[in-house]
């Protein structure tokens, strides 16, 4: 079958790779192989072919709701994780297809605007919120009504573990990486990914200008966005080649650079006034959907989402709900129940 004549030919690749022959059966509930794709192919397909996906082009990345067209959403960021990944994966002789069906699908549980209803969400919740905890339970059971998307046990694990949090880039406890070296070239890439389209967009966007940049960007990342890219790419493959491929990482001076464009970021244009203050609006509108769901949950269950899980406490089920809502979704389902209409006869 054209099927094990793909995974004999993934032999070639690393030892240190992952083989998608030995995770045919990781997968929760047993299913026929395919027999033209890799389990880690049908993955990624999978992923591409789901309502969360396609949702991600309604989803802030940083700017919300922009007029220009040229501005990122969730699902352009996806994308452009995902070429840093595959290109990365290919230059260290690791597996695209597994790296690619990361890449698309790790951020699947964010919420509408950006991390502003990741914030919100976090402090409502009992149990918090974490927008790769809940990209795991999208594929996992909130997809297909219910059945998930039933992915391999490696994708899962690489979805699971792409958040690098806040924290110095190198100095990353062993047991918080993905288990894969695929997963952990996801995990970067998604750093790259957004520290370098985040930069562009803010100077699209006029919140900062090319002069206000850490000395970092231009001296040793470069002065153009695709210069940058370039730099980190090769900073990646020369730095993880040193380390026999044991651990995907970069030399500390690009991610101390990349460390410091990051904080550039968060202090210029994550809170500048002009951004901040529209994520203000969106936390309360957040903050209200919730309160007005949680006070009736027969209503809840009765006109907004009759196919909810149930399979936990009702909060789990108006998380799922409001963190599944695009932008629009979310804007117009808060102006239906708190806008009143005019009144006419016809």
């Amino acid at each position: 079958m054209l099927r094990q004549q793909a995974e004999k030919r993934e032999a070639s690749l690393s030892p240190h790779a992952a083989k998608s022959a030995e995770h045919l059966d990781t997968r929760s509930v047993k299913e026929t192989p395919c027999e033209v794709r890799t389990a880690f192919q049908r993955d990624c397909h999978r992923i591409v072919h789901s309502k969360a996906f396609r949702r991600l082009r309604g989803k802030t990345q940083v700017f919300l709701w922009p007029e220009g067209d040229h501005y990122r959403t969730r699902m352009t960021h996806c994308m452009e994780v995902s070429q840093i990944a595959r290109t990365l994966a290919r230059a260290l002789n690791l597996n695209e297809d597994l790296t690619e069906a990361i890449a698309l699908g790790h951020d699947l549980g964010h919420t509408a605007f950006g991390h502003a209803g990741e914030g919100i969400l976090q402090k409502l919740h009992p149990n918090g919120f974490r927008h790769e905890a809940q990209s795991l339970r999208v594929v996992e059971y909130l997809e297909r009504d219910g059945r998930g998307l039933n992915l391999t046990a490696a994708v899962r694990d690489g979805i699971a573990n792409h958040s690098k949090g806040a924290g110095p880039l190198l100095d990353v406890p062993e047991e918080t990486l993905p288990r894969t070296l695929e997963g952990q070239i996801v995990r970067l890439s998604d750093l790259i990914a957004y520290v370098n389209h985040d930069l562009d967009d803010a100077i699209r966007g006029k919140v900062i200008s090319p002069d206000e940049l850490p000395s970092a960007v231009n001296d040793i990342l470069g002065d153009t966005h695709s210069g940058r890219l370039t730099f980190l790419v090769n900073d990646v493959v020369r730095a993880t080649a040193l380390e026999t491929a044991h651990r995907i990482t970069m030399s500390p001076a690009a991610a101390d650079a990349l460390e410091k464009v990051r904080d550039f970021l968060y202090q210029r244009v994550y809170y500048n006034d002009t951004v901040h203050c529209e994520f203000k609006k969106a936390t309360k509108l957040v903050e209200r959907l919730w309160a007005f769901f949680m006070s009736d949950l027969d209503l809840f269950y009765k006109e907004y989402w009759p196919s909810a899980l149930r399979d936990g406490i009702p909060e789990d089920d108006v998380r799922d709900f409001i963190a599944g809502m695009t932008d629009a979704f979310a804007a117009t389902t808060f102006q239906n129940i708190y806008t009143p209409r005019r009144w006419y006869i016809y």
